[in-house]
């Protein structure tokens, strides 16, 4: 198992290594971007700061690992959002399952999109009238499906991974389908929680097509550039993570968690920036009482902001956050938070419901699970 160990972050640091070199012919900066908005009210009010603070089934996007500390069988998820005031749509379900006692399983879809876009090519009939009756509408959509598997090797270590499918379309126009691979782990000790996330650990490869003859002739006219067939490559990220738990008497508890998401394409604007990598802070908090209602917040998205006269300052994005465990099998939890100050009005309420059922018994898992 050392060995094993070994010769895969020996794995990790030579392709991370290279991920610079590589950005610098088939990659853009920001690729699959719709997977880094997140899932889930309860991790979204704290900040995104889950990798290591996650604890049902939104850990299939967050780390898959920490689908080994469900303990009903069947566990589902939903979620709505809308951003930049209304226009897109965000909609996420999940599933998991224990699969013997030792694995557990997941099913994950998302999508991102904006609906009924108008397509004005033939606004001007052939007399050069407008004719609005020839408005057509379309949609571009990002969707991806995960499939998740995780492992308990011990009370302390948890293991997992996720295999994604990604589509993106836009109208007849154009589209896309790609796959990718994710690892994460989980290792606990006590009240203290470490955990590591891998995205896109052998790159995700996003092959497009493009229907070009249908905008071969207004893209002449306008003087803009053809679309051709093309292969667009998201890069590996890490997050490290931690979390603890801390007790606050008998009716109380407060959760804290810190994500550093590290990316390897070059300089972004972030907190810690170099031209070999960029290390984005998330923070995290929840504050329990008795396990049935949450409070939560959390910071994130730190940029340096320049204002008309140069001055640079550094700017962030709350988010706040509620939890209520209706019963046993219902939660349902809320958040106030974003994608960034964009819109007129640039906070977004975001829902998600969490549905539990048949609660295993201390014999239908091997190892321990942390709380």
């Amino acid at each position: 198992m050392r060995r094993l160990l070994l010769v895969f972050f020996v794995q990790v640091i030579l392709l991370f290594s290279g991920a610079e070199l590589l950005a610098q012919d088939l990659t853009p900066k920001y690729s699959n971007e719709f997977l880094s908005i997140g899932v889930g009210a309860r991790a979204l009010g704290m900040g995104g700061a889950q990798v290591a603070a996650v604890r049902d089934v939104t850990a299939a996007y967050w780390n898959p690992a920490a689908l080994a500390g469900i303990r009903h069988k069947y566990e589902f998820s939903l979620m709505h959002a809308e951003y930049f005031a209304g226009i897109a749509q965000y909609d996420y379900l999940g599933f998991s399952s224990s699969l013997g006692d030792q694995n557990q399983i997941g099913v994950s879809l998302i999508r991102f999109g904006v609906d009924d876009i108008p397509d004005t090519r033939f606004l001007y009939d052939a007399n050069g009238a407008l004719n609005y009756d020839n408005i057509q509408f379309f949609n571009a959509a990002d969707y991806a499906m995960l499939l998740s598997f995780a492992r308990d090797f011990s009370d302390k270590l948890k293991v997992g991974a996720n295999a994604k499918i990604i589509h993106r379309n836009v109208g007849k126009f154009a589209q896309a389908w790609g796959f990718g691979l994710d690892l994460g782990g989980i290792y606990i000790h006590k009240k203290m929680t470490l955990g590591l996330m891998l995205r896109d650990i052998t790159t995700t490869y996003n092959a497009w097509s493009h229907n070009a003859d249908l905008v071969r002739d207004i893209y002449s006219q306008t003087n803009n550039e053809i679309p051709v067939n093309s292969v667009e490559i998201t890069l590996p990220k890490a997050i490290a993570s931690i979390a603890y738990q801390w007790s606050l008497g008998k009716s109380f508890g407060l959760l804290t968690a810190l994500d550093l998401e590290t990316t390897f394409d070059g300089a972004r604007n972030t907190l810690i920036s170099s031209q070999t990598l960029s290390i984005d802070p998330r923070i995290g908090l929840e504050l329990g009482y008795k396990q049935m209602a949450f409070l939560r917040g959390g910071l994130s998205n730190f940029q340096y902001i320049k204002d008309f006269q140069g001055q640079e300052s550094l700017d962030f994005l709350p988010s706040i956050g509620l939890g209520v465990l209706l019963s046993e099998r219902f939660q349902i939890d809320y958040a106030l938070s974003d994608l960034g100050d964009v819109s007129e009005s640039p906070y977004s309420h975001i829902f998600s419901v969490k549905v539990s059922l048949e609660k295993l018994k201390d014999e239908g898992k091997k190892f321990k699970a942390w709380q």
